[in-house]
């Protein structure tokens, strides 16, 4: 082989070996989750609610964190609590990134569930969380847009209902967008292996 015939064939493979490189960067590994992976729906798309502040809010306002979304009411017995503080633990699990996730509570109670309540509440789990509320149009709308169920239940006295609901984590990247989707009874190890992938994702 001469010198001209050897410089092309060296030339080809660099072009190819860059090619490779281009398809491995093009073809980046899927995520994979412990949850649901919800990545590119068309529903739950925002937040158009007011927090237990009074501040509107709207996912693009925690741009930069993962956010967790769970609705629910401050009366309920066990589901709630449960989630919330499996949540406040997730949060500890991440240590330094922990500040880099935002918990979301949204009521389906609206009519007890004030904004002093709803304060209250995220102290028992972590002060950093957010509750939002809106009025029963409000609700109505975000709740088909999330795909959730909740209904009245009365009680003995018009003030002792409870709240029948959908019990289920909503997690978004740091873009703003839904990624994935955790039942209720994943625990709280699991959510952390997903917040924790998408705090390492280049968005």
């Amino acid at each position: 082989m001469n010198t001209r015939n050897a410089i092309k064939l060296i030339a080809a493979c660099a072009l190819l070996t860059g090619a490779g490189a281009f398809l491995t960067a093009c073809t980046e590994k899927k995520a994979e989750f412990k949850g649901v992976d919800v990545t590119g729906a068309e529903y739950a798309r925002d937040l158009p609610l007011t927090d237990h502040n009074g501040q509107a809010r709207s996912i693009k306002d925690f741009a930069g964190k993962v956010v967790v979304v769970f609705f629910g009411f401050t009366q309920c017995p066990d589901v709630c609590p449960t989630s919330m503080q499996e949540l406040a633990e997730v949060k500890r699990m991440l240590g330094a990134d922990g500040d880099r996730l935002q918990g979301i509570f949204v009521t389906v109670d609206p009519e007890r569930d004030t904004p002093e309540v709803l304060k209250a509440y995220m102290g028992n789990f972590d002060p950093t969380f957010l509750a939002l509320r809106g009025d029963a149009q409000q609700l109505a709308a975000v709740a088909k847009d999330f795909k959730i169920y909740y209904k009245k239940v009365e009680g003995k006295t018009p003030t002792s209902y409870t709240m029948d609901h959908s019990a289920g984590s909503y997690v978004y990247d740091t873009a703003g967008r839904l990624r994935v989707y955790h039942r209720y009874g994943s625990g709280a190890q699991a959510l952390a292996a997903d917040v924790s992938t998408l705090l390492k994702e280049k968005t």
